[in-house]
């Protein structure tokens, strides 16, 4: 007896396309960094972004980071997590912190104040583009500072965009480069930045410092 193909068995054929998946959350931010910015992503979930490739981080507590910003271009990009603070440094500033340091006479503190260069890697910040919303996992007013001691949390963790970078401008035009400080070119100086940053770094934790206890405070010496 002959019998009429179900219409599940005619819509499971090799020949008739399934129907796409919008793209999730992920795709489109990775999209967005990788295609309109041209900087390299982690494979994998949530998106991080390659550092040493197109930048290097200098992660800063986020009071010492704020009170830094004026040692930055306008145009450079700063990210916020929790109570840290991502400035986005030119590529190779990394490997100079160390040295730089010493030279600035804080290598013999122990400074709140650590570089991620090339190998490592950083949370993508959802940009609005990607469906982020504004202040919250998203883009922050230029300018703006996350409120709250944590900070907004988005569906990419904590990572926001305090300053966020511009698809269309060269961004290594506007970070922090050793080279400024011989006058060449018109990067921001990255031995200012440093040498601010490790000031209020240094403040932070004296006065985290005296907020402990006497008996901590003795250990701590």
């Amino acid at each position: 007896m002959f019998r009429a193909p179900h219409p599940l068995t005619a819509f499971a054929s090799p020949l008739v396309p399934l129907p796409r998946r919008p793209l999730d959350e992920s795709c489109q931010v990775r999209r967005w960094y990788e295609r309109d910015l041209g900087w390299p992503t982690v494979p994998g979930d949530p998106v991080r972004l390659a550092v040493g490739v197109r930048f290097d981080v200098l992660d800063v507590p986020a009071k010492a980071g704020h009170a830094s910003l004026r040692r930055l271009g306008p145009g450079s990009p700063v990210a916020v997590r929790g109570d840290r603070m991502r400035l986005l440094v030119a590529p190779g500033s990394a490997e100079e912190l160390p040295g730089l340091l010493e030279w600035l006479e804080w290598g013999s503190l122990a400074l709140d104040l650590t570089a991620i260069g090339a190998g490592g890697s950083m949370e993508a910040p959802v940009p609005a583009e990607a469906g982020g919303v504004g202040g919250v996992g998203g883009l922050l007013p230029r300018g703006a500072f996350p409120p709250g001691p944590l900070g907004p949390v988005g569906s990419q963790g904590a990572a926001v965009w305090l300053r966020p970078p511009e698809p269309g401008c060269e961004v290594e035009a506007s970070l922090p480069t050793l080279s400024a400080l011989w006058g060449t070119g018109n990067a921001p100086d990255l031995v200012r930045l440093v040498d601010t940053v490790a000031t209020h770094c240094h403040r932070v934790r004296l006065r985290r410092a005296c907020t402990q206890p006497p008996a901590l405070r003795t250990q701590g010496q």
